[in-house]
């Protein structure tokens, strides 16, 4: 009953026009190229919004804040997380990582 009533709303949705499947934005560079292209899609916005976020990291490590620290900053100043929630640590240490910016001060 389930499966029969999710395929009628699905066909009801799509009558309606409801686009159906999930769009990420790179889709037409996977129709054309395979995953590879929608995972160096992803890397790429992972790597612009890391450095653009490396200044403000940067400054607040140098004021000698913990990661822990910087989440919470981060995540209090309304500052959305890669995927959209609060900020943790490991979170604020994977966007310095990316950036190159002073992660020997807080490890590998």
């Amino acid at each position: 009953m389930i499966s029969t009533r999710t395929k009628t709303a699905l066909a009801a949705a799509k009558t309606r026009g409801v686009r159906l499947g999930g769009d990420r934005g790179n889709l037409p560079a996977v129709a054309q190229q395979g995953h590879a292209a929608g995972l160096c899609a992803r890397q790429g916005k992972v790597v612009d919004r890391a450095f653009a976020l490396s200044p403000r990291l940067n400054a607040m490590a140098l004021q000698g804040e913990s990661l822990r620290g910087m989440a919470r900053t981060l995540t209090g100043e309304g500052i959305p997380a890669p995927r959209g929630g609060p900020w943790t640590a490991a979170q604020v240490n994977r966007a310095l990582d990316t950036a190159g910016t002073l992660t020997a001060a807080y490890g590998p």
